[in-house]
C-alpha cells in the first residue's frame, strides 16, 4: 500500500503521514517499508488512476507491505485516531 493511501485512510496529509513514520522509523524494517524507485513510481502511477498526483512530486512514495501496514496501525495509529 502506498503511503499517500495509508494516509487517506487516517485521515491525514501524506507529509504528516511520512513525518510519523521518520520518527518512528526502527519500527519499519526494509522488509515492511520501503521507497519504490523512480521507475516503480512511473509504473505505480500509470496503472493506479487514483494515484495520478504523485504524477509530478519529485519525492518517491513510500511502500508499505501489508505487515508494514498493520505495524503502521499498531505502532502509530494512536497518534491519527
Amino acid at each position: 500500500m502506498i503511503d499517500a493511501d495509508l494516509a487517506e485512510v487516517y485521515g491525514v496529509s501524506t507529509k504528516a503521514l511520512n513525518q510519523a513514520v521518520k520518527r518512528n522509523i526502527d519500527r519499519f524494517p526494509s522488509e515492511f517499508m520501503f521507497c519504490l524507485t523512480k521507475a516503480e513510481k512511473g509504473e505505480v502511477v500509470t496503472n493506479c488512476d487514483h494515484l495520478g498526483k504523485l504524477r509530478f512530486p519529485p519525492v518517491l512514495p513510500r511502500a508499505f507491505t501489508e505487515y508494514g501496514a498493520l505495524m503502521l496501525a499498531n505502532s502509530l495509529g494512536h497518534l491519527f485516531g
